[in-house]
């Protein structure tokens, strides 16, 4: 009787081995692939499609305001009438007359400018700017969200003077935009 009990044991441990190296054999045949796959999957590539600035112009989306919560209650008393805010003094936001006339005469000849930025406050770019001895010359953009001035360095005759200029802007630490076109 000792003898079946062992062969019944023996039995037993041996199918637990053979599930045990089946279970094994087929994680590595599954598992193994993934972890070693010699190609990634790849992507379907994404259709990007940004229009040219000769194309059309850019137009902001305009953010709605939020209406104010209502609490107070409905009264039949008039309201008092909402007083306008005061608009920025224009003699402050516009570039003078001398600036002006020497940037379109200098448009006038010239073909490729860097575009530096749009700010509210450009005095600052400004004065970098200057500092820098980098041409350059302002236009003031009318936004939904108020006036912005765009700041410009040029116009340069050739795109290797205007890609240099770029380079120098960038190293004043400026982001610009590429050189373009005066169109």
């Amino acid at each position: 009787m000792a003898e079946s009990q062992d062969v019944n044991t023996l039995k037993r441990r041996g199918r637990r081995r053979l599930v045990g190296s089946i279970t094994l054999v087929l994680a590595a045949v599954i598992v193994l692939p993934w972890i070693f796959d010699p190609q990634p999957r790849q992507t379907p590539p994404v259709s990007v499609r940004i229009p040219n600035e000769d194309e059309s112009a850019f137009k902001p989306k305009a953010v709605p305001k939020p209406a104010p919560p209502r609490t107070e209650p409905a009264t039949s008393e008039p309201k008092p009438e909402p007083k306008p805010e005061p608009e920025p003094k224009p003699e402050a936001r516009a570039p003078d007359a001398a600036e002006r006339a020497r940037a379109e005469a200098a448009l006038a000849n010239a073909q490729f400018v860097v575009p530096v930025g749009a700010y509210a406050e450009p005095e600052g770019v400004v004065a970098k700017l200057k500092a820098a001895k980098i041409p350059h010359y302002t236009e003031p953009v009318a936004t939904s969200q108020g006036t912005v001035t765009r700041v410009r360095a040029g116009p340069y005759a050739t795109r290797d003077a205007a890609e240099r200029a770029l380079k120098r802007i960038k190293a004043l630490g400026f982001k610009p935009g590429s050189v373009t076109t005066r169109s």
